[in-house]
């Protein structure tokens, strides 16, 4: 079903309700004289609350306006006498006022009304005043009762006769209801009744209620006490096995015996028209069951119920067909009984023709009918003006015939009231019918040029009252057109109504209602309209969302656009209440964040003033799952238990998952685990169990939308401890200080411990097979070992172990002592490849007393006394080259490199990078390279040069000898130009410039800062030129620079040595 549609018209209702009075009495309008009319009286048995006011009411129409008198006991009740009593202005109502005091109860009795004017008198029904009664219990002692096991029991209630009868309910001393069932059940005189009496039933006490309508209080009976004589002692196992829970318990089994009613038959009597109510009670073990059945037929089909779990018979709106005899059936596996009920059905007078108020002209005949039925039959009897028809003066115009009188020629002046009375054994009926004499011109009662709108194809009724005496004969015309309306899509009533069976669009136009008699005609017009239906084209559809999203319910609707239209929601068939989840747009209705409140039935209606339409639809809401319920363990075992469980509401969404958690009271009191996790199927698992854990258990449900709550937990569960059967896992040794070795490890939880006293043997040594263990037993996870080397192995073992035994031989992790600050790293070494970057090598440390986390470098550029900003860098541990890009080409930078471990930072090494030859060149902004007078002094040079050698190697090769240079603190730097990578070694030596500096053969004069020399170069090996003259070699870190200056052998072999001796 996508959804269900519901159309109907305004005018349709009206019209439903009131076709059954389009043949009706025609109503005389006050503005002319007429008898007096009952228009509204008290209910014939009025029972009334004595803490309030009496008020009996009595109120008439008529012309003139009716006075009013009363009767009490059938006596004239003098008002005015009485000062608590009064009557209401321009109305017969008693007002009888307790407020100054005085007794409801003397006020009981017979009460009839009488309106009079100059027409007639009617009268009201006789009103049976009563004031409502709550006595109180009497008061009374309850022994104990005494009943043996199986047998059956009725408690009496035996309530106070207040007025209204009492409801009467059982519960306990302590105001607990008792639990009621086919075993043990209130009776509909009040009395509770065991089929057989059980053990248990001697848990409480029993206590009759009775609560009095008016008064609104509850009276308590003085509770009975059971005392249950058993033959066996209480066992709750054989209790849960209802099967065998009476020869568990000794009880005998026994066929079925009543209770209520006595014997095997009864007969009952019921008046017509109200509920019939038939019922069994029986005894037996077990509880018997209880079936009804009609005698030669069915049970009224459509009118009877079941109550009291079978045991009565309720059959509504008894009629003379439901006589005849019913009986119950009690049966249990040992037997069946069955009780015959014989039912009279009788009936107080009930009207066939109830007598009509009779308008007359002068000269018209007519009859008044009084026609009732009853069992027995009853009798008619009627009265004019309030008096016996046989004691008022004779009329000839009138005719007594039984239940009917018959008028001839009657005459202005005839107008009377007359009373019909029809009673038997069971009660009375009384009618008031006037009979009013008038000589009236037609009139239209209803409102001119009246405007009726109507839904297209739906029935509708044009309505024109009328009046005159004689009565008006009426017709209708539409548009004028002579001809008259009645048949065929057209209905004329006697009324004056025009009714149409399907309302057309052609049908619009205006109508004229005609109303004539032997004095005159009058008419009067009304307009038709005939609308658009109203129609929901597309309504809410069936939908399941889950909670939290937001649905759309669609409302579409077509309608006559002359109509105002007007769209409610109703949820569950009641106003939808519009909060800030709920947002109504023009064609449906939007739910933001749905939640499980808002599942249920959701009706647009569309509505105009003429008619409405209706859409239904169910929004189904995903939900998660209720909690389970009712945890039960059971196969009890060492190492498993089973669980069960009831599973809860899945809330539209099935179930998917169980997640089954526990909790232990020892090592985490109150925090859950999961334990294990089953298909939505099931809900009972065999759950594996740890040694020495007391257990409790819960279950939490999972479907689409989320998980439930946790269940309510289980009992608790205690198994029995055991050696562990394994070690804690996640063992390492660090230091956390340089003389110490910390050790840890993941303890064992509560599900592997297996025992009680759980601790822990912890073994080291240094990892050395020769060395020796030692073991400290514990029960913190954690053990310092102090006074350790700095970063040094140790192998390490930790062993769980309880009262019951050790776990088995643990594994063997390596771990480390504390460590320490690094050394500085072996050497630090710094090339200058071009101008633009130098270049960083580092070894590193020789000690790096743990685990190098990196290095780190800073450093700053100088020129003279000028210094830049430090700079820092960080390298990671296996980093050990780093390029810097200068900023300019003059400036030197001074370097520190330290190592890190987690300690911190180790010593710096510390180096400066060296300076540039070229500097003083680098700030000429002239290349003197490209000037011509350069050029010719190189080669100038370079001839000299050339001609030395020759010398030097001719005398050489003759064994001559040349002078050696004294002074070897005065060395000649070469030029830097002849190197042709531009790179230089240097040692970390102070470099101390030539005492006497010369102009070098590039035209710059050389600082006297320069740290370069030659005796720097090598150690001690003979220095080489290339072809071109420039030297090679390799700048070496020197720490002792007296070395290289006493290696005067290289000196004395060196080109360039030669050449200063030759100067």
């Amino acid at each position: 079903m996508v959804m269900q549609r519901h159309h109907l018209t305004r005018a349709g209702i009206a019209l439903a309700l009131c076709l059954h009075h389009l043949v009706s009495a025609i109503e005389v309008p006050l503005d002319l004289p007429q008898p007096p009319t009952i228009t509204k009286q008290s209910v014939k048995d009025y029972i009334v609350d004595p803490r309030d006011n009496i008020f009996i009411e009595c109120e008439a129409k008529g012309n003139p306006v009716p006075t009013f008198s009363w009767t009490r006991n059938g006596k004239f009740f003098n008002v005015a006498k009485d000062p608590k009593v009064s009557m209401r202005r321009r109305s017969g109502t008693l007002v009888i006022d307790f407020h100054s005091g005085g007794r409801p109860e003397d006020y009981e009795g017979e009460y009839q009304c009488f309106a009079r004017n100059d027409y007639g008198t009617a009268l009201s029904s006789k009103i049976h005043l009563q004031v409502s009664k709550s006595p109180l219990w009497p008061k009374e002692k309850v022994d104990v009762i005494e009943v043996d096991e199986g047998a059956p029991l009725s408690l009496q209630c035996n309530p106070p006769p207040g007025l209204p009868s009492p409801v009467i309910f059982w519960m306990s001393s302590s105001m607990e209801p008792i639990h009621q069932d086919k075993r043990v059940s209130q009776g509909q005189n009040g009395d509770l009744y065991f089929s057989n009496v059980m053990l248990q039933d001697a848990q409480t006490d029993y206590s009759c209620n009775a609560r009095f309508h008016f008064t609104h209080t509850i009276q308590q009976k003085n509770p009975y006490t059971l005392k249950v004589k058993t033959k066996k002692p209480h066992n709750e196992t054989s209790l849960r096995n209802h099967t065998d829970m009476y020869s568990a318990r000794g009880i005998t089994e026994t066929t079925p015996s009543f209770m209520y009613p006595y014997g095997t038959s009864s007969s009952q009597m019921v008046l017509r028209g109200v509920d019939l109510l038939l019922e069994c009670i029986a005894s037996g073990v077990p509880a018997p069951d209880i079936m009804w059945y009609k005698k030669g037929g069915e049970l009224p089909a459509g009118k009877t119920k079941l109550e009291n779990f079978n045991k009565a018979l309720r059959i509504s709106n008894v009629s003379e067909e439901d006589s005849g005899e019913y009986f119950c059936l009690a049966s249990n596996k040992m037997g069946s009984i069955r009780h015959t009920i014989s039912v009279r059905v009788k009936a107080a007078p009930y009207w066939l023709d109830e007598p009509q108020n009779l308008i007359l002209a002068p000269g018209e005949d007519g009859r008044l009918v009084c026609r009732a039925n009853g069992n027995p039959k009853p009798a008619i009897q009627w009265l004019v003006n309030g008096e016996p028809i046989e004691a008022s003066p004779p009329n000839p115009s009138r005719e007594v015939a039984g239940d009917t009188i018959v008028f001839r020629d009657t005459q202005i002046g005839s107008s009377a009231v007359y009373q019909c009375n029809a009673s038997n054994e069971h009660g009375y009926l009384l009618a008031n019918a006037f009979v009013s004499v008038l000589d009236v011109p037609p009139r239209i009662l209803a409102p001119r040029n009246q405007l009726i709108r109507v839904i297209q194809n739906n029935r509708t009724r044009l309505d024109c009252p009328f009046f005159g005496s004689p009565i008006p004969t009426l017709r209708w015309f539409k548009n004028g057109q002579g001809n008259t309306l009645d048949g065929g899509n057209y209905k004329a009533h006697e009324n004056g109504s025009l009714e149409m069976n399907m309302a057309r669009k052609e049908d619009q136009g205006i109508y004229t209602c005609v109303a004539t008699n032997i004095l005159g005609k009058a008419e009067a017009q009304v307009r038709l309209e005939v609308k658009d239906p109203t129609r929901i084209v597309r309504g809410p559809e069936d939908q399941v969302v889950k909670r939290g999203s937001m649905p759309r319910l669609h409302c579409r609707i077509k309608h006559d656009p002359t109509l105002k239209l007007t769209v409610t929601w109703l949820k569950d068939d009641a106003p939808l209440y519009m909060g800030n989840r709920m947002k109504k747009e023009d064609d449906g209705l939007t739910i933001y964040g749905v939640a499980e409140k808002d599942q249920g039935d959701y009706t647009c209606v569309a509505s105009t003033e003429l008619d409405k339409d209706s859409a239904k639809a169910y929004l189904t809401v995903l939900e998660r799952p209720d909690r389970p319920r009712d945890l039960e363990l059971t196969d009890l075992a060492e190492r498993s238990v089973r669980l069960t469980w009831i599973p809860g509401d899945d809330n539209n969404s099935p179930i998917t998952d169980y997640i089954v958690q526990f909790e232990e009271d020892r090592f985490q009191p109150g925090m859950w685990h999961n334990h294990s996790r089953y298909p939505g199927s099931v809900n009972s698992a065999v759950l594996s169990l740890s040694p020495y854990v007391n257990y409790q258990f819960r279950v939490i449900a999972v479907n689409d939308v989320g998980s439930s709550l946790p269940s309510v937990p289980s009992e608790r569960y205690q198994t029995n401890g055991a050696r562990p059967e394994i070690n804690p896992t996640g063992v390492q040794g660090a230091g956390t200080q340089k003389n110490n070795m910390e050790i840890t490890w993941t303890p064992l939880n509560a599900t592997q411990a297996y025992g009680p006293n759980l601790r822990y043997i912890v073994r080291w040594r240094r990892r050395d097979p020769r060395g020796s263990w030692y073991n400290e037993t514990v029960k913190a996870p954690r053990h310092v070992v102090w006074n350790t080397p700095i970063y040094v192995p140790y192998e390490i073992k930790v062993q769980a172990e309880n009262d019951f035994g050790r776990a088995p031989e643990p594994d063997t992790v390596i771990g480390y002592s504390g460590e320490d600050l690094p050394s500085s790293p072996r050497y630090l070494r710094i090339r200058q490849p071009n101008l633009e970057s130098i270049n960083l090598e580092w070894d590193h440390p020789e000690h790096p007393n743990g685990v190098l986390t990196g290095y780190n470098l800073r450093y700053q550029a100088f020129n003279g006394t000028k210094t830049g900003r430090t700079l820092v860098e960080n390298f990671s541990p296996n980093q050990t080259r780093f390029t810097l890009q200068r900023t300019d080409p003059i400036s030197r930078y001074r370097f520190f490199l330290r190592a890190r471990t987690q300690v911190g930072e180790g010593e710096a090494i510390v180096e400066e990078s060296p300076a540039l030859l070229n500097e003083a060149y680098t700030k000429n902004h002239v290349d003197i390279a490209t000037q011509g007078w350069f050029i010719g002094l190189m080669c100038a040079i370079a001839l000299l040069v050339l001609i030395l050698l020759i010398v030097c190697f001719i005398k050489r090769s003759r064994g001559g000898k040349y002078p050696v240079r004294d002074n070897k603190d005065e060395h000649l730097n070469p030029e830097d130009k002849n190197v042709e990578d531009g790179s230089f070694d240097y040692s970390d030596e102070d470099n101390k410039p030539l005492p006497n500096s010369q102009t070098s053969l590039d035209g710059t004069i050389k600082q006297q800062e320069s740290d370069d020399s030659l005796v720097d170069y090598g150690e001690g090996g003979e220095g080489q030129f290339n072809e071109d003259g420039s030297f090679i070699g390799q700048y070496t870190v020197k720490k002792d620079k007296e070395e290289t200056e006493g290696n005067e052998s290289s000196e004395a072999t060196s080109p360039v040595n030669a050449i200063y001796s030759l100067a």
